[in-house]
């Protein structure tokens, strides 16, 4: 296992991130420590989470996830071996806060119910799930789909800096180590950063949004922003939530899976036929090559030097395996050229 610091901080994290959003939906609490377990004993040092999980959304299983991170660190006494990330969101479903936007009254609330639900005095990394004005990210990265001059930027550079004091006196008072961003632009991480050097505030550590072979958007420019910046890139839907494994090809929908739930909108902005064509051929990339797909597409992850730290997750135990197991994989150039025809066939698949 590799290990990189987490941006500017010392703090060491695996180049593998256990994601935990299927568990308290998809997955049991008992799986969930299973899970864990078999992390940590690959070398995994990194867990990600959110007060949001379990995902798909949903009232009744809202914090659930952290409960279950919680009850494995009673049952194991394993929190010091754990770099812990978890997220507050903002302006989001009315069960969670009346909806709040993230701010210090926000904060102060969510930090507070995810310690107890964790059973933790701290969290290692603390992420701004998402931005509280219209960001390119879940389906609205297309060209012309945000009017960015009808977003009023003195007043989230107000947000920034109520925030940016909040979580520096999370800080001081020990409550967490760092924080990070998540579905954030090369313009949010360097606003963050110009407003924390200039104020003395803690600097931004990473930025969480996601990435994959169909969905690539963060390259070259939040890319370089993050090298130059030293800040650690974490991608997330690594599979574009499972649909690189091809199983749903042709209006498939396996029992269990997450688009067979019917609770997840994203699942349409992915369901196309551009990106059904594109993960048709990355398949036939990986069986040219005698590959799993998955695992290809997961070594493609690994292999970016600019990212920091994948983001996985599994509902079985065999899925956790073998995208662990993609780490010790390296791609040849062959490979790699092939993935880039791909790429430049579906840029934008959805």
């Amino acid at each position: 296992m590799l290990y990189k610091n987490l941006g500017i901080t010392d703090i060491q994290i695996s180049h593998v991130c256990l994601g935990t959003m299927t568990w308290g939906c998809q997955n049991t609490e008992a799986q969930a420590h299973e899970q864990m377990d078999y992390a940590l004993d690959q070398g995994i040092n990194f867990f990600d989470t959110a007060e949001l999980y379990a995902i798909p959304p949903e009232e009744h299983t809202q914090g659930l996830t952290e409960k279950y991170i919680g009850t494995w660190f009673e049952k194991t006494g394993n929190r010091d071996k754990i770099v812990l990330a978890s997220k507050a969101c903002g302006k989001t479903f009315p069960y969670i806060h009346n909806g709040a936007e993230l701010g210090r009254e926000k904060l102060e609330m969510a930090l507070g119910e995810s310690l107890q639900r964790l059973q933790t005095d701290y969290i290692d990394l603390y992420q701004l799930h998402w931005p509280q004005y219209p960001y390119p990210h879940h389906g609205r990265h297309g060209a012309g789909q945000i009017d960015f001059t009808d977003i009023d930027t003195v007043k989230e550079t107000d947000r920034f800096l109520e925030i940016l004091e909040t979580l520096t006196q999370f800080i001081k008072d020990g409550k967490i180590r760092a924080f990070g961003l998540s579905n954030d632009t090369p313009w949010g991480v360097m606003k963050y950063l110009e407003l924390a050097r200039k104020n003395g505030y803690a600097q931004v550590a990473s930025v969480q949004n996601e990435y994959s072979l169909l969905y690539r958007h963060d390259e070259p420019y939040l890319a370089e922003t993050c090298v130059r910046e030293d800040v650690s890139y974490l991608p997330y839907s690594a599979l574009a939530a499972g649909s690189l494994s091809g199983k749903y090809l042709n209006g498939a929908r396996p029992e269990g899976a997450r688009w067979s739930l019917g609770k997840d909108n994203r699942k349409n902005q992915r369901d196309t036929e551009a990106a059904q064509a594109a993960v048709k051929a990355y398949i036939n990339i990986a069986k040219k090559y005698d590959l799993n797909v998955c695992e290809m597409a997961l070594a493609f992850c690994y292999q970016q030097q600019w990212i920091g730290s994948t983001i996985i997750g599994a509902t079985t135990m065999d899925q956790l395996k073998s995208n662990i197991r993609a780490k010790d994989i390296t791609l040849s150039q062959d490979v790699l050229d092939d993935i880039h025809s791909v790429y430049r066939q579906y840029p934008m698949p959805y």
